[in-house]
C-alpha cells in the first residue's frame, strides 16, 4: 500500500493504492512497445488528431481535476484550473505545430553542393517519465504531449502522494489516445532502475530533486539511455535601480506565493539594487503579509486563496529547519511566519535578509513561501549574487532600460530568464536548466526533438 492520498489541509487519509505487480508491469511494457511501433509509423498529422481530443477532454474536466489537486496537494482551485487549461493549450499547440517542428530539414554541403541532404527526426520508442507532485497535471503533459507527437509511447511514474490526480489524468489519456500509448505506473523508485535496464525503454525524463536526478542519470548512463533532467532551482529575481518598483514588488510576491512556493522555477532569491531597496522591501513585505492562506476546499476560501498548505508535513518541517539554520547563522527575519506546529502542512510567508553566504537560504532551494532578500551595490554585484548558486534553472530581471536589463539577463547562468514579468513556461518556449538544475530541454522545438533520433540522408546526384 505505497501510494496514498492524504489531504494536507486536514491531515485526513483518504485512500491507499498498491504497487503494480511484476506481471502488470511486464504487460504494460509489452503493450507500450507494440503501440509505439504502430504509432511511430503514422504521419504526424494523424498523431495530432487524438492529441486535439486530449486537449478538449482536459478543458472539459478542468474543474474536477483542480478539485483533486486541491484535495491531494493543497493547490488553490483557481491555480488548479489554470494549470489544467495550460495543459489543454499545450496539447493544442503541439498538435497544430508538431509537423512543422519535426519537418525534414534541407541541408547543403560545401563539398558537394550539387547533392541534396536531409535531416530527419525519428521516434525512439518507449520513454519513461518520472514526475513530481507539485504540478500533477502540467509536469506530465509538458513531457508527454511532445514525446507522443514525436512518435513515442510514454510510461509515467508519478509521485506517490497524488495517486488520484495521476489516475484521473491516465483515464483521460486512455479515453482519447490509442491503447498502450500512455500508462500510469505505481512503482517504487528502485523499480525505475530496472525499467531503464530493459532494452525496450529507450529514454527517461525526470522532474524532481537533485538526489533523484542523480540516481536516474546514473542508471540511464549505465545503460546508455538518453535522459532529460529538470531539477531544483534557486532562481534570482533581480530588481535594478531603474525598475518599476511597485510592479516589481507585487510580481515578486506573486512569484514567491504561486503554488505555495513549491515550484522549481519560482523566484526564491530577491536581489535588489540598494538605490531602490527602501521602496521595494516594504512593498514586498506588505504584499506577502496581506496574502491569504488556508484550506483550498473550505467554502469561504475556494476562490480567494493566494496560497494553500504545503503538500506534506515533512516538507514544511524541512523548510522550518532551513529557516532556523539560516537565522542561527546570522540572518534577520523581516516577515515572521512559518509552520504553526511540527505536524502541520501550513506555512505562512517569511522574508529573510542579511543572509550569510554559507547558510541554507543562500545555498539551498527553499521549496515553500520563504523569500531570501539580498541587496546589490551595483549591476556587477547583482550579477555576482544571482550567479552565486549551483543551480541554474530560471531568473527574472526588472529594469526600464531594456538594453541594460538584457545585458544582465544574458549574464545570468541559467536556462530561462524573463524581463519585467513573472517567469513562467509556455509551450512554444524551450525550458530547462544548467548546473545542478539538470540538462536537456522541454517544450518548444528543442523539447519535441529531445526524444527523437536525428538522421542525415545524403542523395548523390
Amino acid at each position: 500500500m505505497a501510494f496514498q492520498t492524504r489531504n494536507p489541509a486536514t491531515g485526513q487519509e483518504l485512500a491507499h493504492f498498491p504497487f503494480d505487480s511484476a506481471a502488470q508491469l511486464a504487460e504494460t511494457l509489452t503493450q507500450a512497445t507494440a503501440a509505439a511501433a504502430h504509432w511511430g509509423a503514422l504521419p504526424i498529422e494523424a498523431r495530432a488528431v487524438p492529441l486535439m481530443a486530449l486537449a478538449d477532454a482536459l478543458e472539459a474536466q478542468a474543474p474536477a481535476l483542480a478539485r483533486l489537486a486541491a484535495l491531494e496537494m493543497g493547490k488553490p482551485l483557481p491555480q488548479g484550473r489554470a494549470e489544467v487549461l495550460k495543459c489543454a493549450a499545450t496539447a493544442r499547440y503541439f498538435a497544430c505545430h508538431a509537423a512543422t517542428l519535426l519537418a525534414d530539414e534541407n541541408l547543403t554541403t560545401a563539398a558537394t553542393p550539387q547533392n541534396r541532404a536531409l535531416l530527419i527526426y525519428e521516434p525512439l520508442g518507449v520513454v519513461l517519465g518520472v514526475m513530481p507532485w507539485n504540478f500533477p497535471f502540467w509536469q506530465v503533459i509538458r513531457f508527454a504531449v511532445p514525446t507522443l507527437l514525436a512518435g513515442n509511447a510514454v510510461l509515467v511514474k508519478h509521485a506517490p502522494n497524488i495517486p488520484q490526480c495521476a489516475a484521473a489524468l491516465a483515464a483521460i489519456c486512455h479515453q482519447t489516445l490509442p491503447a498502450g500509448l500512455y500508462a500510469d505506473l505505481r512503482i517504487a523508485p528502485e523499480t525505475v532502475t530496472g525499467l531503464l535496464a530493459d532494452p525496450r525503454v529507450a529514454a527517461v525524463s525526470l522532474t524532481g530533486s537533485e538526489r533523484a536526478g542523480a540516481a536516474v542519470a546514473a542508471a540511464a548512463g549505465q545503460h546508455l539511455k538518453k535522459a532529460v533532467l529538470e531539477l531544483g532551482g534557486a532562481d534570482a529575481f533581480v530588481v535594478l535601480a531603474d525598475a518599476d518598483v511597485p510592479k516589481a514588488a507585487e510580481t515578486a510576491a506573486r512569484a514567491r506565493l504561486l503554488n505555495a512556493g513549491q515550484s522549481c522555477i519560482a523566484a526564491k532569491r530577491f536581489i535588489i539594487a540598494r538605490e531602490v531597496a527602501d521602496e521595494f522591501v516594504p512593498l514586498f513585505v506588505q504584499h506577502l503579509a496581506q496574502a491569504s492562506g488556508g484550506d483550498p476546499l473550505a467554502p469561504l476560501h475556494e476562490e480567494t486563496l493566494d496560497y494553500g498548505p504545503l503538500a506534506r508535513p515533512d516538507l514544511a518541517r524541512q523548510l522550518t529547519r532551513q529557516v532556523a539554520a539560516t537565522v542561527k547563522a546570522g540572518a534577520r527575519i523581516l516577515l515572521d511566519g512559518g509552520q504553526p506546529s511540527p505536524d502541520s502542512c501550513f506555512f505562512r510567508p517569511m522574508v529573510l535578509t542579511d543572509i550569510p553566504p554559507d547558510s541554507p537560504a543562500a545555498l539551498e532551494e527553499l521549496f515553500g513561501p520563504v523569500a531570501a532578500l539580498f541587496l546589490a551595490a551595483d549591476e556587477a554585484d547583482a550579477i555576482h549574487l544571482a550567479n552565486a548558486t549551483t543551480f541554474g534553472l530560471g531568473g527574472t530581471v526588472w529594469g526600464r532600460d531594456l538594453t541594460r536589463a538584457e545585458r544582465v539577463a544574458r549574464a545570468l547562468r541559467c536556462g530561462f530568464v524573463t524581463l519585467n514579468g513573472l517567469t513562467a513556461s509556455a509551450p512554444e518556449l524551450p525550458f530547462g536548466g544548467r548546473g545542478r538544475s539538470g540538462y536537456g530541454r522541454e517544450l518548444g522545438a528543442l523539447g519535441i526533438r529531445e526524444f527523437t533520433s536525428s538522421k542525415t540522408l545524403v542523395f548523390n546526384a
